[in-house]
């Protein structure tokens, strides 16, 4: 029996809970609540039921209604609450934290959840997010807080934690590959009298593959004649796609006003475009403080908003016809500098306009972190997403940025619950910047391969770019590289990945005719060639070559000597 693709999202990823572990919930009362150093007190301002709890008199942003739950230690939570501001303050957080308490009396902080920027008019604020616990425990408290005012009051209601038992695995992955990444090649052949077809051979050979497996792109070393040949040569060789760096980041290019150099940017969007790779922009402004250049923190009202919309407009100029993509304000979700300065909450929509009318052509993305790696922030994403498109401001695609913690291990149920929340917006996700860590390198070779599996398994999921590959060109070293040293020596995970993209996922079968003269090939998305050998030799004259898409495709062939 053939499944939908429906049928078998639900089969993988619906998951099943056991029972509450949270003690009184639905906050009717205080009891088993715990508030130290404030007020908690019901409120008829409630979620749903009679009452919520209500705060007040905090001053520490980490007060907050806590309370221990009892979780294993390798097993998988999701969360959910409904928290709502009841005072305004700039830049309040909403957060849900897990603190965990190791042997030795050792405390780690962890976000369950967070809601950024939010004001009163949001109402009940739903909070939820998914974690696995880390390792052996002495115990795990959850709480609430909100920062950065310790005068912001707060109300919760309808909390719950429980346990998540239904899981994703390789198989099921697998039959969501299948079904979302291959099409039929429908094969017909006949053959002229005197053809003995245990002697014909029909082979399927994939030449190119059409999803985008990319990697980041250092234009220093990619143009560099002294050492750059080999790494250029396995970006050509391995990838179909790149992202610069670091070239096309507004500071990096013009670091003081008006000495601006695009060229290490170009000359390796040229030299990558030369040997068929496409190329996605990164970034046209980046809103998190730090990242914005001296010069133009000195700049307000209007002439910041003219230097911005003259930046965007040159550099999409000058980039036209090279890129897919842009990354148009890079981890807004993090950073708010141009709509602080500005006074604009709406001036992150109004980057989405100036870029799209400079443009119309290139495809137009968020970008940003703590959404699929980690939980903090996808509910955030997700209504940061709802918001651009219903604006209608040229949003094409979420980009969702997966750095993975050091030694931590992607997990599949994990990936794909987040990736489902995110699917709501109803654009495509890329996903733009993929990396684990280990110093193992075979531990490392799993954690890709993990990843890889539960990314390249999710039907919004329309591209990967990985976040660099080698040692000397990685932001976090050799712990997360593909290939190690002068020669790109690889690793062992550089081989795990490798053999994925180049074996697993391509396609390469070979037929008897004599074993029937009409079959299906269910092959991955890409180019093909069909190449007819009989007794040993190749008829080079039936040779013929096709692209494969979501539709399937017919082959008929004529064998004749």
């Amino acid at each position: 029996m053939t499944l939908s693709v429906a049928h078998c999202l639900l089969l993988v990823l619906v998951a099943l809970t056991r029972g509450e572990l949270i003690q009184n919930g639905g906050l009717e009362s205080p009891d088993h609540w715990d508030c130290w150093g404030f007020q908690c007190q019901t409120t008829t301002d409630r979620h749903s039921g009679s009452h919520a709890l209500r705060t007040s008199g905090r001053t520490q942003y980490f007060m907050g209604p806590s309370q221990f739950v009892p979780v294993k230690t390798g097993h998988i939570y999701t969360f959910s609450a409904w928290v709502k501001l009841l005072n305004d303050h700039d830049g309040q957080s909403l957060d849900v934290e897990a603190a965990y308490t190791y042997p030795g009396n050792v405390i780690e902080y962890k976000s369950i959840a967070t809601r950024n920027n939010a004001k009163t008019s949001d109402g009940w604020i739903h909070l939820q997010g998914s974690f696995v616990v880390p390792r052996t425990l002495t115990n795990m408290r959850v709480y609430f807080q909100s920062g950065p005012s310790t005068s912001a009051n707060f109300a919760v209601d309808d909390v719950s934690l429980t346990e998540v038992t239904n899981h994703v695995t390789t198989s099921s992955l697998n039959g969501v590959i299948d079904k979302v990444r291959k099409s039929d090649i429908k094969l017909h052949v006949t053959t002229a009298s005197g053809i003995n077809k245990a002697d014909l051979k029909i082979r399927v050979v994939q030449t190119k593959k059409s999803f985008p497996f990319g990697t980041a792109v250092n234009a220093g070393k990619y143009n560099s004649n002294a050492g750059g040949g080999k790494y250029r040569d396995f970006i050509h060789k391995h990838f179909n796609w790149a992202v610069p760096e670091n070239a096309l980041k507004w500071p990096v290019f013009e670091g003081q006003r008006g000495h601006k150099n695009y060229q290490p940017a170009l000359d390796m969007i040229h030299g990558l475009k030369s040997h068929g790779i496409k190329v996605r922009g990164h970034n046209l402004v980046w809103s998190v403080p730090i990242r914005v250049q001296g010069w133009l923190k000195a700049l307000s009202g209007n002439e910041l908003r003219t230097e911005v919309k003259q930046h965007i407009e040159e550099t999409m100029t000058k980039t036209r016809g090279l890129l897919e993509h842009w990354d148009v304000n890079n981890e807004n979700l993090h950073g708010t500098w141009y709509q602080d300065t500005l006074h604009d909450p709406d001036y992150d929509l109004e980057l989405f306009r100036e870029a799209h009318h400079a443009d119309p052509n290139v495809k137009l993305f968020l970008n940003d972190y703590s959404v699929v790696a980690i939980e903090a922030s996808t509910h955030d994403y997700l209504v940061q997403g709802q918001r651009f498109k219903a604006a209608n401001v040229g949003l094409y695609g979420m980009g969702v940025q997966c750095h993975f913690g050091n030694e931590v291990d992607p997990d599949a149920t994990l990936i794909k619950q987040r990736l489902d929340i995110l699917a709501q917006v109803g654009v495509p996700i890329w996903v733009t910047e993929l990396d684990v860590m280990s110093a193992d390198e075979n531990r490392r070779a799993d954690f890709y391969e993990h990843a890889l599996r539960a990314l390249y398994g999710h039907p919004a999921v329309e591209g990967i770019l990985m976040w660099g590959f080698w040692d000397q060109s990685h932001w976090r070293g050799e712990k997360a590289a593909l290939v190690k040293g002068n020669d790109l020596q690889l690793t062992a995970a550089g081989r795990r990945v490798l053999d994925l993209y180049e074996n697993e996922w391509m396609t390469d079968m070979t037929h008897v005719v004599s074993q029937g003269d009409t079959w299906t090939v269910r092959g991955f998305h890409g180019d093909y060639e069909v190449h007819v050998i009989y007794q040993g030799r190749e008829l080079s004259s039936l040779k013929q070559t096709f692209t494969l898409g979501k539709g399937s495709h017919a082959v008929n062939i004529n064998v004749h000597t």
